[in-house]
């Protein structure tokens, strides 16, 4: 079946599942129609400049020459058939033109539809990026928030166990000290102890 105009412009394409724009090889197919009923386009413009230039060139009217044999006063007789003849190529100008302002527009056509698609791909590619630059954005506040929060509790366990130590160490001081005092206060007892023993006499029993 022949394109028309008519059929790109009420031409419809089919969603793609799971994802945004058109089914890329139903684009593809329907472009190469395009380029098909283009080029059956191009051939008839160069047939039909072709047979216009023939027109021009007098090769036409040379049918109208054939009957030589009359009087020559008749040979003006075939001028107003060239004249009559000259214009009906003309008439096929307008489609030569109308048929160039179909391709024009076919390919105008297959241009828009092409750049609508890279748009989308564009816009697609786009979207994509934001939203993977808004989770990645997304995941580092939260690991961020989570070594803060690991920090702050680490900072609270060292400074609960340097209050520890403290104590610690304060209670081995106060050990010591006492230690100390008991270890010199049973030295006394045991001078005192060994001086009153040494003053008291001994029985000769």
């Amino acid at each position: 079946m022949a394109l028309t105009p008519e059929d790109v412009v009420t031409k419809q394409f089919q969603h793609v599942r799971f994802k945004e724009g058109f089914d890329p090889d139903e684009v593809d197919d329907f472009l190469d129609e395009i380029v098909v009923e283009w080029r059956k386009t191009i051939a008839e413009n160069e047939e039909l400049k072709a047979k216009l230039a023939a027109y021009e060139s007098g090769e036409a009217p040379a049918k109208a020459a054939a009957p030589a044999e009359e009087p020559a006063v008749e040979q003006s007789a075939p001028e107003p058939e060239v004249v009559e003849e000259v214009p009906a190529p003309v008439a096929a100008a307008p489609a030569a033109t109308g048929g160039a302002a179909a391709s024009a527009g076919i390919i105008e056509l297959a241009q828009r539809l092409h750049d609508e698609h890279v748009a989308e791909g564009a816009a697609q590619r786009d979207k994509l990026i934001s939203e993977a630059q808004a989770k990645a954005a997304a995941i580092l506040a939260e690991a961020e928030a989570k070594s803060r929060d690991e920090i702050a509790r680490l900072e609270s366990e060292r400074a609960t166990l340097e209050g520890r130590i403290s104590e610690l160490r304060q209670f081995e001081r106060d050990y010591r000290s006492q230690l100390r005092g008991f270890i010199e206060e049973k030295l006394r007892d045991l001078d005192v102890a060994g001086s009153t023993s040494g003053a008291t006499p001994v029985s000769a029993s």
